[in-house]
């Protein structure tokens, strides 16, 4: 089992509960894919692209659940990272919880798997 993260506003996540499935945001859409971290990942992840930004959420899914269209590519400084190469049923999600900012402005994701 492969536990993947995915941060993002809860404003889009609660539009993703309305139509019943995620199909990115900007930077995703762009990419050509849904970006994922790891556990081991995803706070510096946070820090990177989420720091500053308010009533975020983080989403939990097991990465082994979507199948072939779930691919572990090279990213930042070669780490493999989990990007999925189409939509995100949120069915899929096993877990949400909020992601506050700290005394620096980065969102704390708190124990990750």
């Amino acid at each position: 089992m492969t536990r993947i993260y995915k941060i993002l506003p809860r404003a889009d996540w609660t539009r993703a509960q309305a139509v019943g499935r995620f199909e990115g945001s900007a930077v995703d859409l762009k990419d050509g894919f849904i970006h994922f971290s790891t556990g081991l990942q995803a706070q510096e992840t946070a820090r990177r692209h989420f720091a500053g930004q308010d009533d975020l959420v983080v989403l939990e899914i097991e990465g082994d659940d979507l199948g072939p269209a779930l691919k572990f590519e090279p990213s930042r400084g070669g780490d493999l990272f989990p990007h999925l190469y189409g939509l995100l049923d949120v069915g899929h999600v096993r877990a949400v919880t909020d992601a506050p900012l700290d005394a620096e402005g980065v969102p704390q994701l708190g124990p990750l798997a």
